[in-house]
């Protein structure tokens, strides 16, 4: 059976119809055969018996009166005519017997058979008796009927129908019935196999559909073109309605059609409306045209459904390619974290902070990637921003290969359906903003050092002018040559040295009066060069210009801006000692909003924690007879009056050696002084110039 079971499942389909249809109509042909021949053989035998009865009544009644006249050759004359006309109905015997059961006559030719006598007798009430007989050499039919006279029995008539006739006429009824069965069949499996493949053909055709659409084809098509469709049918002229032109998919299946009697919705809401419309009663099919019309139905919406996904796709793709761009992007560290702060996506600037590449960091966690300090740390920050749901804001600050770094730090719980679901960190760098800072706060307390300072000046220069003035009287009246006078003139000396810190103060505080007008840079700086190059030329240090012609005038004080060249050139003279170059250069900017005057040395350079400092009040890396630390101050207050600003840089970028060529020294670090004033009428931008390189 398991083996029987295994054979009909690897049969096709339309194998299982062709050979379940013949199995039936082979059983069913052969049912009705061998009932047609059970029925057929008993009408055969019922016709040969009565055919017996017949004979042996007929006999009885021709035989009355020769019995009564004992007529024996009468009777043996009436038992061999019917016996003759045995041959051709094939009787195989006939005779005679009186009411005793004594033989009258027989058809015997070899004697008559005594064991005949007492096998098949009948009572005088029964008009026959029929019994089934085997003598051993034939089978026959013996039929007995009583002769009668009125009441009166008087004797007994025996015929005997051979069973040869029967069967050969049984065969011959077999054979037509098995011949009728075996063509009927035959027939039968012929409509059968066509049945089937009528059947499995379109059942085929969906396996093929769904084939082509397991490979990825959804432009299939089971169902065939109607011979009407709706708009046929109904004569409608809506072409308008979208079922109207569709010749692909049936109306019923169609959302939104315009017919009166149409329900809203698409299928199979609507189907009880259209189950009553004659478009639907004129167009259904049987259950395999309606599975082939469902199955095209459901590849179209299929289709529609995989390129609607696959536009949101790429739609969805687009926005996530967008997002991971903009985050790559911005400068500022982002990171996402699930509830176990692992980490489920990270952009650019987050990994360059790190060191490390995006598949490090995802998917993994502080104490992955971080030192086991600062991941312990993280965790129980983050996990405390977890627990209660409060944003994190806070500045940090960091030291590395770039130096010091100032990062906002904004860490906020991602909660979804009030489940907190993750940790999303940002870190904005504010080095930047630290250090406008820095600058903003040093220049209020330069705005308060210089208040402060020209309210000392002004305090102190009346007294200085007195003991001045009354050490230049003394120093008329002693002898030069006198100690008192000698040391009246070291009063008068350190006295004018006092003054010149006060009118520095001063200068420094903005307390004098400012004279603005149109002036020339160029010409400026060629008068200053003029002043002190000969001084410079004592100690082998030469000046180096290269001033742009193209610079238009500028508006401000013609004498405070001196000053500022002259204490620049000192600056750079001073760090020179001796052999060596200043290079001084005018450049207008290349958006033409500024100009820029620089003064580059060939010096000792200046230490970079000092560089911050330079500008401050009494700062100085010179002797302490040798500077009073005010002079830059004076010349930042002077270009900050001006609308302008002044950087330093040390060592010398190379874009700005360019007097090495020139040189005949061997150059040092060096340091140089970046002046920017703004145009006439113009506001300094608050960008810098591109002529001026970053620091570090």
């Amino acid at each position: 059976m398991r083996i029987l079971l295994r054979f009909l499942t690897h049969l096709s389909f339309r194998a299982k119809i062709s050979l379940g249809l013949a199995v039936i109509i082979i059983v069913f042909g052969l049912l009705l055969g061998s009932m047609s021949y059970v029925i057929s053989s008993r009408t055969v035998l019922d016709e040969t018996i009565k055919r017996g009865q017949i004979l042996a009544i007929n006999l009885s009644a021709r035989s009355v009166e020769s019995i009564l006249a004992m007529n024996f050759l009468r009777l043996t004359v009436l038992a061999t005519e019917i016996t003759q006309l045995g041959e051709e109905a094939d009787i195989s015997y006939a005779f005679f017997l009186d009411r005793d059961g004594q033989v009258l006559a027989h058809s015997f030719r070899t004697g008559f058979p005594v064991a005949l006598l007492q096998v098949n007798p009948v009572e005088d009430d029964q008009p026959y008796a029929v019994r089934f007989l085997d003598t051993g050499e034939e089978r026959l039919y013996d039929f007995a009927a009583p002769v009668m006279l009125g009441q009166t029995r008087l004797g007994t008539v025996r015929v005997a129908l051979s069973y040869s006739s029967v069967k050969a006429s049984l065969d011959r009824l077999m054979r037509i019935s098995i011949t009728m069965t075996l063509g009927a069949t035959l027939l039968a499996l012929i409509g059968g196999g066509l049945f089937a493949r009528t059947v499995t053909r379109r059942i085929n055709a969906l396996r093929t559909s769904v084939g082509n659409m397991v490979k990825g084809n959804l432009d299939v098509r089971v169902s065939g073109n109607l011979d009407r469709n709706c708009w046929e049918i109904k004569d409608c002229h809506q072409d308008n309605c979208p079922a109207y032109g569709d010749r692909q998919r049936r109306c019923w299946y169609v959302a939104g059609t315009l017919c009166p009697g149409c329900g809203a919705g698409e299928f199979p809401d609507k189907m009880a409306n259209c189950l009553d419309c004659p478009v639907y009663r004129h167009s259904v099919g049987d259950e395999i045209q309606s599975l082939a019309e469902s199955f095209d139905y459901m590849a179209w919406r299929l289709k529609n459904h995989i390129d609607e996904l696959s536009r949101s796709e790429k739609r969805l793709s687009r926005q996530k390619q967008l997002l991971k761009t903009i985050l790559d992007v911005t400068p500022d560290m982002v990171a996402l974290q699930d509830e176990k702060l692992v980490y489920l996506a990270v952009n650019k600037a987050f990994c360059r902070h790190l060191g490390r590449e995006e598949d490090e960091v995802v998917g993994h966690t502080d104490f992955d990637i971080l030192n086991p300090e600062q991941a312990d740390r993280n965790f129980h920050e983050d996990r405390q921003i977890l627990l209660t749901r409060t944003p994190l804001s806070k500045e940090i600050m960091t030291r590395g290969g770039e130096g010091k770094k100032w990062h906002h730090v904004v860490k906020v719980p991602v909660i979804e359906n009030q489940r907190i679901i993750g940790l999303l960190s940002t870190a904005r760098d504010i080095t930047v903003v630290k250090q406008y800072q820095e600058k903003l706060i040093h220049s209020q307390k330069m705005e308060d050092l210089g208040r402060l300072a020209g309210g000392v000046a002004h305090e102190i220069n009346t007294p200085l002018s007195i003991i001045l003035g009354y050490a230049q009287l003394l120093l008329k009246d002693l002898p030069p040559n006198d100690q008192v006078a000698q040391d009246v003139a070291i009063i008068e000396k350190q006295t004018q040295a006092c003054r010149k810190i006060v009118a520095d103060l001063l200068s420094f505080s903005r307390g004098t009066d400012q004279a603005r007008e149109k002036l020339d840079v160029n010409h400026s700086i060629r008068e200053v060069v003029d002043l002190v190059e000969q001084i410079f030329r004592q100690n082998r240090i030469v000046i180096l210009s290269n001033l742009d012609e193209q610079i238009p005038p500028i508006f401000g004080d013609r004498e405070r801006l001196r000053q500022v060249w002259i204490n620049l050139l000192n600056n750079a003279a001073d760090a020179i000692g001796t052999d060596g170059c200043i290079a001084v250069k005018t450049k207008l900017c290349p958006h033409r909003r500024r100009l820029v005057v620089s003064v580059a040395d060939t010096g000792t350079g200046v230490a970079e924690e000092d560089l911050d400092k330079v500008f401050e009040p009494f700062f100085t890396t010179k002797a302490v007879d040798k500077g009073t630390g005010l002079g830059l101050s004076v010349t930042f207050g002077i270009i900050k009056d001006h609308g302008g600003r002044i950087t330093v840089l040390s060592p010398v970028p190379s874009e700005y050696q360019d007097f090495a060529g020139e040189c005949e020294y061997e150059p040092g670090p060096g340091t140089v002084f970046f002046v920017e004033l703004p145009l006439e009428g113009e506001i300094l931008p608050d960008d810098e110039c591109i002529e001026i390189p970053k620091k570090g």
